[in-house]
C-alpha cells in the first residue's frame, strides 16, 4: 500500500492539533479502526490526561475486531471506557431499514454523550474523514444532530492522508483495512439478529485465516457473497474447495465469489446520501 506525505497534508496534521487543543479536555470515539486510533493519539498528544477514548462492544463488532481495539489501547496506553450495547435491542436496527445507520449512531452516541457528561469532558469527537463522503452514510445525519465534533473531517484530512501521517507516527494501523459494522453485510430489509451477524463474522474470520485480510461476507438469505480484491483471486482458488465447505458449515447453503471484487458500500449502489455500509 503506497502512501505519501507531503506539505499540504502535514499543515492539515498541524491545523488538527491547534484544533484539538481549543476543546481543552476530550472523549474520543473509538473503534481502533484507522481513522480513530490516528484521532487518538493525535488528541492524547494535544491534550495529555485531559482525553479519554470510548469503545462500544456488542454484537455489531466480531470478537476479533474488539480485541484488537482494545490491545491497540493498551499498546498506546489509551486510557479507554468500555460500553457493552446490545444494539440488536433497537427495533430500526433488527428491521434493517436503508437508514439503518442513522438509528444506530444516534444510539451509540447518545450513550457516550451521556458517558462524556458523566466523566465531566467538555467535547466528544469521532473519526470522520473527509473521503467518507462519498459513500451512502445516513450516520451522519445523527452526528449532526447530536453536534458531535468531526475533527479530521473539519480540517480536509482524507483517509490517504491519515494512513500516510498514521505511518509517520509508527501507527499499527496505517496500513489496516477499513472495516465496518457487520450489519452492513446485510442487505437493507431482511432482518437482523445475532445469530446472522455472529455467522457473517465466523465467515469473515475463515477467509481471514486464509490469508485474505481485506474481505466481506455478504449474506444474501442461504447464499454467502464473498468479496475479494480481484487481484487475490488466483490464491481463493487454490483453497476455495475449503472454504466453500467451511462457510456452509456455518448455515449458508451456497458460497459465491463475486467477480468484481471488493467494493466498499457494494450494498449502497441504490442510495444516496451522506452509515456505513462497508
Amino acid at each position: 500500500m503506497e502512501v505519501t506525505l507531503n506539505k499540504e497534508t502535514l499543515n492539515k496534521e498541524t491545523k488538527l492539533i491547534s484544533l484539538i487543543k481549543s476543546y481543552e479536555s476530550v472523549l474520543v470515539a473509538f473503534s481502533g479502526g484507522v481513522d480513530s486510533t490516528y484521532l487518538m493519539a493525535i488528541t492524547q498528544e494535544a491534550l495529555g490526561q485531559n482525553c479519554k477514548a470510548v469503545f462500544a462492544r456488542g454484537p455489531m463488532i466480531s470478537s476479533e475486531e474488539q480485541n484488537s481495539a482494545l490491545l491497540l489501547a493498551q499498546t498506546y496506553h489509551f486510557p479507554i471506557e468500555v460500553i457493552d450495547i446490545d444494539i440488536i435491542e433497537l427495533q430500526p436496527f433488527r428491521d434493517n431499514p436503508p437508514d439503518r445507520c442513522y438509528f444506530c449512531k444516534k444510539e451509540l452516541f447518545e450513550t457516550f454523550l451521556s458517558l462524556s457528561k458523566q466523566l465531566g469532558y467538555s467535547n466528544l469527537i469521532e473519526g470522520t474523514n473527509a473521503s467518507d463522503d462519498q459513500d451512502y452514510r445516513p450516520g451522519r445525519k445523527a452526528l449532526k444532530e447530536l453536534k458531535i465534533k468531526s475533527p479530521l473531517l473539519e480540517v480536509g484530512l482524507t483517509k490517504e492522508e491519515i494512513r500516510a501521517l498514521s505511518r509517520r507516527r509508527n501507527l499499527l494501523t496505517w496500513d489496516k483495512p477499513s472495516m465496518a459494522c457487520l450489519a452492513s453485510r446485510v442487505p437493507y430489509g431482511d432482518a437482523i439478529s445475532v445469530e446472522l451477524l455472529t455467522r457473517i463474522a465466523q465467515a469473515e474470520a475463515i477467509l481471514v485465516s486464509f490469508g485474505f485480510d481485506e474481505c466481506r461476507v455478504r449474506a444474501h438469505k442461504d447464499i454467502g457473497r464473498i468479496e475479494i480484491p480481484t487481484q487475490e483471486f488466483a490464491s481463493f482458488f487454490q483453497h476455495y474447495t475449503e472454504i466453500a465447505e467451511a462457510i456452509k458449515k456455518l448455515g449458508f447453503q451456497f458460497v459465491t465469489l463475486d467477480l468484481e471484487g471488493l467494493r466498499s458500500g457494494s450494498l449502497n449502489h441504490n442510495q444516496k446520501g451522506g452509515g456505513l455500509n462497508g
